[in-house]
């Protein structure tokens, strides 16, 4: 299975994350911003880093690079689509998931091993760990505080699509501890800490974070692609 993995002017975890896509067992396939081309590909990710400085607003820049315009239609179209930490920021820009990433709370930029609970396993990014299971990888960012109206969070927490949420002590002061969202559909996923690195307890703190890789490719065997 072709995993496509963007890089933006900025991006830092594109070899992070195609090197979590073949560790899993998938392809990983290299696409460029400025490149309305998806290759055929099955499934996107978004990586994290500082596309375009973070000028503007994180993400502001990226989701009109010529790469968005079909990746949100195919995204809408149903293929599996992950950003993580600056990916998660390009999707709310996108207005692909609701709600925003803004500055922590203690305005600092943060990096470390966070636990996060897994309260969504039927997304096709999340089909690879069991409800409720606590897992701990990286979180790293200085905006990583998700936001959204009272009518939006009811809406998330009523319809199951939080898909993880911080264990402990709020980390940036995103509401309801919110680590990562999904669609009606389950296909596309915004998360903020960084499965990627934690995909094996030489490089990470963890293998915690193989599960998302892993899930995608069974969702893609099972026919849940496009």
């Amino acid at each position: 299975m072709k995993i496509g993995v963007v890089t933006f002017p900025g991006t830092l975890d594109d070899r992070d994350a195609a090197r979590a896509v073949r560790y899993a067992g998938g392809e990983a396939i290299e696409l460029w911003h400025d490149d309305a081309d998806l290759k055929g590909v099955d499934a996107v990710i978004l990586p994290g880093g500082f596309s375009y400085g973070d000028y503007l607003r994180c993400g502001a820049i990226s989701r009109f690079s010529p790469v968005m315009e079909p990746l949100i239609e195919a995204a809408k179209g149903g293929m599996p689509l992950l950003g993580i930490c600056n990916g998660f920021q390009v999707l709310a820009e996108a207005h692909l998931l609701p709600g925003a990433l803004t500055r922590n709370q203690h305005l600092h930029f943060l990096c470390l091993d966070q636990k996060i609970r897994v309260e969504n396993n039927a997304t096709a990014w999340t089909n690879s760990f069991n409800k409720e299971q606590e897992i701990v990888i990286p979180l790293k960012n200085g905006e990583g505080s998700y936001q959204c109206d009272d009518e939006t969070l009811k809406m998330l927490e009523g319809e199951g699509r939080i898909i993880a949420r911080y264990v402990g002590e709020n980390p940036n002061g995103s509401r309801n501890l919110i680590a990562g969202i999904t669609n009606e559909r389950g296909n596309i996923v915004g998360l903020m800490p960084h499965p990627e690195h934690a995909i094996d307890s030489l490089t990470g703190p963890s293998s915690d974070g193989l599960g998302f890789f892993t899930s995608v490719l069974k969702t893609l065997v099972a026919g849940g692609a496009k």
